[in-house]
């Protein structure tokens, strides 16, 4: 079903595949691993000029602070998610450092010591 209000393209002329980049044999007259490479990227015949490089080492710098800023960026999101995930499925802050409550409550090594020595007087051999 065509929508007659869509006017069909002029040209159906498909473009061409690009040509087969120029390839170097790597190596000498002699055999070895470089016998039947070629690289499909030959290198520049000459070094550019300095202002090139100079755009092209800015480029990579902008690049890389734009990575590094997101991944920090990222990294800091994911613990925060986390600590929100935590806090929501425990119902309160999933830190015990953090708890203003600890000094209050008995330490945990109390309790444990009194129910170790409860789990050793039921489980003493006669």
């Amino acid at each position: 079903m065509s929508d007659p209000q869509i006017p069909e393209p002029n040209s159906t002329k498909k473009p061409s595949p690009p040509a087969d980049p120029p390839k170097i044999h790597g190596g000498g007259g002699g055999g070895g691993f470089s016998q039947g490479r070629n690289f499909p990227n030959p290198p520049d015949s000459a070094n550019p000029d300095a202002a090139t490089l100079r755009d092209q080492w800015r480029f990579a710098i902008r690049q890389y602070s734009k990575w590094y800023s997101h991944a920090w960026g990222t990294a800091i999101l994911a613990g925060l998610s986390f600590f929100a995930l935590g806090w929501v499925i425990k119902g309160s802050n999933p830190i015990p450092s953090f708890n203003p409550d600890n000094k209050d409550k008995p330490s945990s090594s109390s309790s444990d010591e009194k129910d170790k020595a409860a789990a050793a007087e039921v489980h003493r051999p006669r």
